[in-house]
């Protein structure tokens, strides 16, 4: 989110100077290029740099806002991690300065932004005189350009003061509704929006798999469900990835113990459900294997957590895939949003549907639906 929000603000008039810790991504900004994928997104950038609106290099400079976008992940156990956050924090306290904005988008658990005031106090700040608040992102990739835009955003603030200062700078750039409210409700709006979607992600998932019990079409039992005026069903999936969904209700069940039960109940359904694909497919080589009497190529389509994107973090079709590499099947992996991965060999996927004996679709890339 970092590099879309700065790209977004320079060329909104704002001088930006971007910071990450990776010298390739530092370099390849500041050639007006970009190292992910995100439609519109390398417009932007271009035209940012060709202005000499946006920079990017390894430590962070003086400022007036500074805006903390950075991964949240969980430790082993779902355990929050918010190291990389804290590192983030550090790494500003040397240039601040009084009046400044400290705005953390990164989404958290509920007491982060409390945190980041507590760790700049620890590195020596005055803090007194600094507006500290929360904006959690709300935005689709694939669309986020636009989203950034015209979504609403939550701001919550350590102070009623720091909401009002930092709701006045998003209001600067944002269409949508800037909400104000305080820090740690803005910390679980965030957290119940994606705990929302994993819950009815969950009931999808688990319909299908009974479905697959009782011998039904689960397209056409969602498809006739959803005529019902208050049913609207979701499309099940191989799991759910990401690094939102599948991570921040974690953070929920974590702070809230035996009281977060259906959120629990869902990540578990969720999770379980790569698991349960990958049981099918197994069963189905089996099945391949005894009848054929060899066993199948399968070509994994496509690689991602979601369709038509690059980022294969929390991804379960990846899941899939590491799988059956570890059950010696030959797998061919596909994946079309990305030239080439580190560790991963990538077949085209018009080659893999020639030469494979088992396609396995486990994102809904646009490719797929298209091609005949």
């Amino acid at each position: 989110m970092g590099l879309p929000t700065a790209a977004l603000l320079a060329n909104q008039g704002y001088r930006v100077h971007g910071v990450d810790v990776t010298p390739e991504v530092v370099d390849t900004i500041n050639q007006g290029n970009i190292h992910i994928v995100e439609p519109e997104l390398d417009a932007y950038v271009a035209k940012a740099v060709a202005n000499k609106q946006l920079t990017a290099s390894l430590e962070a400079k003086t400022a007036d806002v500074f805006v903390l976008a950075v991964p949240t992940p969980f430790h082993e156990g779902h355990v929050p991690n918010i190291d990389y956050v804290i590192a983030a924090t550090k790494s500003i306290a040397g240039v601040l300065k009084a009046y400044d904005l400290v705005i953390l988008e990164s989404t958290s658990p509920v007491g982060t932004t409390e945190i980041v005031e507590t760790t700049l106090q620890e590195a020596g700040v005055d803090t007194s005189s600094l507006y500290i608040a929360h904006c959690p992102e709300r935005v689709l990739p694939g669309h986020i350009m636009r989203e950034l835009v015209e979504n609403d955003r939550i701001v919550g603030g350590l102070t009623p003061e720091a909401s009002e200062k930092v709701a006045d700078f998003y209001r600067t750039f944002v269409s949508g509704e800037v909400l104000v409210t305080d820090a740690r409700t803005a910390e679980m709006a965030k957290l119940t929006e994606n705990s929302f979607r994993d819950v009815n992600i969950a009931f999808a998932n688990e319909l299908s798999i009974l479905c697959d019990k009782f011998n039904i079409d689960v397209w056409e039992l969602i498809r006739l469900a959803n005529r019902h005026p208050r049913v609207n069903i979701l499309q099940p999936g191989t799991g759910v990835g990401g690094h939102c969904i599948a991570v921040d209700p974690w953070f929920i069940v974590h702070a809230g113990g035996d009281d977060a039960r259906i959120i629990r109940a869902a990540r578990e359904i969720n999770d379980y459900k790569t698991e349960w694909v990958i049981k099918r497919i197994l069963s189905e080589v089996q099945e391949f294997e005894e009848k054929y009497g060899k066993a199948p190529t399968i070509a994994c389509m496509g690689l991602a957590f979601k369709p038509n994107i690059d980022d294969l973090r929390e991804s379960p079709a990846l899941e899939v895939l590491q799988a059956l590499q570890k059950s010696d099947i030959e797998v061919l992996a596909v994946e079309p949003n990305l030239k080439q991965h580190g560790s991963i060999h990538l077949t085209d996927y018009h080659r893999a549907a020639e030469i494979a004996d088992v396609i396995i679709y486990l994102v809904a890339h646009n490719e797929f639906k298209t091609e005949k």
